[in-house]
């Protein structure tokens, strides 16, 4: 769930934009990092410091997105690559400055401790909370995307970029907009996820992979391609490294390799 949150908007920005944002990771990043900051700095309440992860991080990257990110919306693939790899090495340098060496602390409340009783067995509360949390924010992103006008727009200027500017929609605000959302929600994933995925200065780098792979194999510009593909990816890894923790990630990126072959641009993916 953790790794849908996160990815979902990548998948769609990229699929809307064609920007290949590979700094993605660092708004997930910034989230856990203001999430740690508003709760161990601040004093605020669990709630109001996920709710200020998501507009600060949204906030962020509307300046970014306007004074970088659409300069090089008609850059080729290389320089969009290039750019983003160098802001991860600058944002990991600020966050190693300001932050150190060592994953931010993050301390739970009370009422997300314990064990939920369910169906004879025990589970972490804050897992459960995770799952719950996430399939609301899930459901709400559909609904969104299928029964908004916004999201009428952003899925014809996914189609049909040229033909949805010849009927008047304002795809430089829309881009704007959408990529604000797709960072503010990496953002709220990664402040959800950091009890689970530690929040530090490699966390861009440690954890790409894993959501190129998510949008990769569900496909751009898809809502229910990264979901599905968040949940084969989260719990094959879980499994392969439990049952042969010999071959570690290999089984994940070898499925990967498979799928991607069989199917290029994914499992819901646009086709050409």
């Amino acid at each position: 769930m953790i790794l849908y949150v996160i990815s979902v908007g990548l998948s769609v920005t990229m699929g809307l934009m064609g920007f290949i944002n590979l700094a993605h990771g660092v708004f997930a990043m910034a989230g856990g990092y203001v999430l740690s900051t508003a709760m161990a700095r601040l004093g605020m309440p669990f709630p109001v410091a996920l709710l200020m992860a998501f507009i600060v991080v949204a906030l962020g990257s509307i300046l970014l997105e306007r004074l970088l990110y659409s300069r090089l919306y008609t850059a080729g693939e290389l320089t969009q690559v290039l750019f983003t790899i160098g802001l991860i090495y600058a944002s990991v340098a600020i966050a190693r400055m300001v932050y150190g060496t060592l994953a931010v602390p993050i301390v739970l409340p009370d009422y997300l401790k314990g064990q939920v009783h369910f169906l004879s067995r025990d589970f972490p509360t804050y897992r459960v909370f995770l799952i719950v949390f996430s399939m609301l924010i899930i459901l709400g992103l559909w609904f969104g995307v299928e029964r908004t006008r916004w999201g009428a727009m952003v899925r014809a200027a996914v189609d049909n970029r040229a033909m949805a500017q010849s009927v008047g929609i304002n795809t430089s605000v829309l881009f704007m907009l959408t990529f604000a959302l797709g960072s503010g929600l990496a953002g709220l994933g990664g402040a959800l996820g950091a009890d689970i995925l530690p929040v530090d200065w490699g966390y861009p780098f440690e954890h790409l992979a894993y959501f190129l792979i998510v949008v990769a194999v569900g496909g751009l510009g898809s809502l229910r391609g990264p979901f599905i593909a968040a949940l084969l990816i989260g719990v094959a890894d879980t499994a392969c490294k439990y049952w042969v923790p010999e071959f570690g990630a290999f089984l994940i990126y070898l499925t990967t390799m498979g799928i991607l072959l069989w199917r290029p641009m994914g499992l819901f993916g646009m086709r050409a």
